[in-house]
């Protein structure tokens, strides 16, 4: 089926508390500058046509250097980039002048003889040769020498811990050496930040490909560094949420956050309940024609995550945010009654019937084969803004859910609307407050939970920059760069040790984003900040640095083709350009079952 457009719906009303409600600004219709990041992805993806491989348009090695030979024009010279402007700050920067290092056309990548390693490598060598156009060949070595070109090690060292790097330039290579290969992953994208912007680029580019010298050390303040994605309020096909690994995967996050359900659509199938999707997956916000996952989207999403040392936490919103669930199954409903389809972004006016012995064969049905899917230790089961489900009756629904969860063998994560309900083994509590003093959160904290910290204020990335950004709201108020990076996740909640924060996450809610483009604007420039916050030591937090590297990001992201914003805080180069630009919505198809 071709595309819809999505067509505008009536303003709903206002709300005081909660998730926001969309501006009345209207969205003009814009631009991008094309083909991205690693891979190269088709901005739409319904489930009416199969979703190509996201490896199957890299041109080969031999186009490469094809390409490469046939490059004219005289070879840049790019602006140096120093070995101290990667984003997030690494913990230790120890430059050699002098002794750079440039990547020949004859370079190999060599790697530990490990699966995992090797990956790491293959992935590294995806990145670097479309711009190179150099056929960088993968090796296997037990030698950890560059040999003129880059090696990928894993070394006995354990003070770098699960996820940290070492990072080498010398004049006779670079070396990223690493305890585990998650710590290679990342040093990876280190190395890619020292090369100059125009690696980005989807084709040959006729450039030196120098890096700076010297040692980098680096590994990460939190565990836990995240964003969220709202595929409810909009859906989003599969290769929309990989290029939203692929953001995640520059600034060393690692954890995706998939809100899949809530009361405008129902966006993963359950074998145990077809309808879910069939009747509850139709729609979206404003009308659109809505969409979701099959199980082999799902799991694709969670393969290509995990290649990327990702974890993906999917969220099945409960007890309230059900209206799409309930439409699809109406005996949930405390009335029994068939609710109509929602299409507005009002909240708080559907729940399951806590009463119910069929709303927990549901629940457990739901969270079994979500729980099945999905290798991570975490299920996210919302709980939040349950307005009408209150008192005893909300405690003793999460409490049920609760104890379901982890007789799956997970680990329950909701919002912070969870607090008064009794604590579980490991339970975590996102907290999305504007308010610090929170004494029913700093409780749950006093009885074991741990925090991920998301304050709406600081972290939500569908807030609005200015009075006058296109889409997003305004309800946390508004969220530039600096306020998005000034703010400590390990001391923000008022009585709660630092020992308990778990990490960050970024959430971005779709009620107003409704493309890829849209999705990118409102992500960039602000993610990098909040992964500056989770990756980097409190001691190196500086505002001032921060926005000087960061500009060296725009030249990099309109190389890959990548919408921003081009906040006037930060001091982009002068010769990029001064607007960004949104492609018009083109809807997404109704899938086929």
């Amino acid at each position: 089926m071709p595309p819809t457009a999505a067509t505008p719906q009536q303003q709903p009303e206002s709300r005081p508390t909660g998730r926001p409600t969309p501006a009345t600004d209207s969205t003009p219709a814009l631009e991008t500058a094309g083909s991205g990041t690693e891979p190269d992805t088709p901005t739409l993806t319904t489930q009416s046509i199969p979703t190509p491989d996201v490896t199957s348009t890299e041109p080969t090695v031999a186009e490469l250097a094809r390409l490469a030979a046939r490059s004219a024009g005289t070879r840049l010279t790019p602006a140096a980039v120093r070995l101290g402007d990667v984003v997030p700050v690494p913990e230790q920067v120890l430059p050699a002048p002098g002794h750079d290092f440039t990547l020949p056309p004859d370079a190999a990548i060599r790697a530990t003889p490990d699966p995992a390693v090797r990956g790491v490598a293959e992935r590294l060598a995806h990145l670097l040769r479309p711009a190179t156009g150099y056929p960088l060949p993968v090796v296997d070595t037990a030698h950890t020498e560059p040999a003129g070109g880059i090696s990928v090690v894993l070394r006995d060292d354990p003070t770098l811990g699960p996820e940290g790097y070492r990072l080498d330039v010398t004049p006779a290579g670079v070396r990223i050496s690493a305890a585990a290969p998650a710590g290679l992953h990342h040093g990876s994208q280190t190395l890619r930040q020292l090369l100059p912007a125009a690696i980005e680029h989807g084709t040959p580019v006729d450039a030196s490909w120098t890096m700076p010298g010297g040692s980098i050390i680096d590994r990460p303040r939190f565990g836990y560094r995240g964003a969220m994605l709202d595929v409810a309020r909009h859906f989003f096909g599969v290769d929309d949420v990989l290029r939203v690994i692929d953001h995640l995967v520059r600034y060393k996050l690692n954890h995706l956050h998939l809100h899949l359900t809530d009361d405008q659509g129902w966006r993963i199938a359950v074998d145990a309940w077809p309808r879910l999707t069939t009747v509850g997956g139709t729609t979206a916000v404003g009308g659109g024609p809505g969409g979701w996952y099959t199980k082999a989207d799902y799991r694709r999403i969670v393969a290509y995550a995990a290649e990327r040392h990702i974890t993906v936490v999917p969220e099945i919103d409960l007890p309230g945010h059900t209206n799409a669930a309930l439409t699809a199954y109406p005996e949930l409903a405390p009335d029994g009654a068939t609710p109509p389809p929602y299409t507005g972004t009002d909240v708080g006016f559907s729940y399951l019937d806590p009463a119910n012995q069929r709303t927990y064969d549901f629940v457990a049905d739901v969270l079994g084969e979500i729980a099945a899917l999905t290798p991570g230790p975490w299920l996210h089961v919302g709980g939040d803004e349950a307005f009408k489900v209150k008192g005893a009756a909300y405690t003793g629904f999460v409490e049920r859910v609760q104890r379901i969860v982890a007789g799956l063998g997970k680990t329950v994560v909701g919002w912070h609307q969870l607090a008064p309900a009794a604590h579980t083994e490991g339970r975590v509590l996102q907290w999305w407050g504007t308010d610090a003093a929170d004494p029913v959160t700093a409780q749950a904290v006093r009885r074991g939970a741990r925090l991920i910290l998301s304050p709406g204020d600081h972290a939500y990335l569908d807030m609005k920059y200015a009075p006058d950004t296109p889409i997003g709201h305004d309800w946390a108020g508004l969220i530039d760069v600096r306020r998005a990076y000034d703010w400590d996740p390990a001391t923000h909640v008022a009585d709660v040790p630092a020992e308990a924060a778990l990490g960050v996450e970024a959430p971005l809610w779709t009620e107003s984003v409704s493309s890829l483009a849209e999705i990118e604007l409102m992500l960039l420039p602000r993610l990098p900040a909040l992964a500056e916050l989770g990756w980097s030591t409190r001691a190196s937090h500086d505002w001032a640095a921060f926005r000087e590297r960061l500009a060296g990001h725009g030249p990099r992201w309109t190389a890959a083709g990548i919408t921003y914003h081009r906040s006037p805080e930060v001091p982009w180069p002068t010769d990029e350009p001064t607007t960004p630009h949104i492609p018009a919505q083109t809807g997404v198809s109704t899938p086929t079952t």
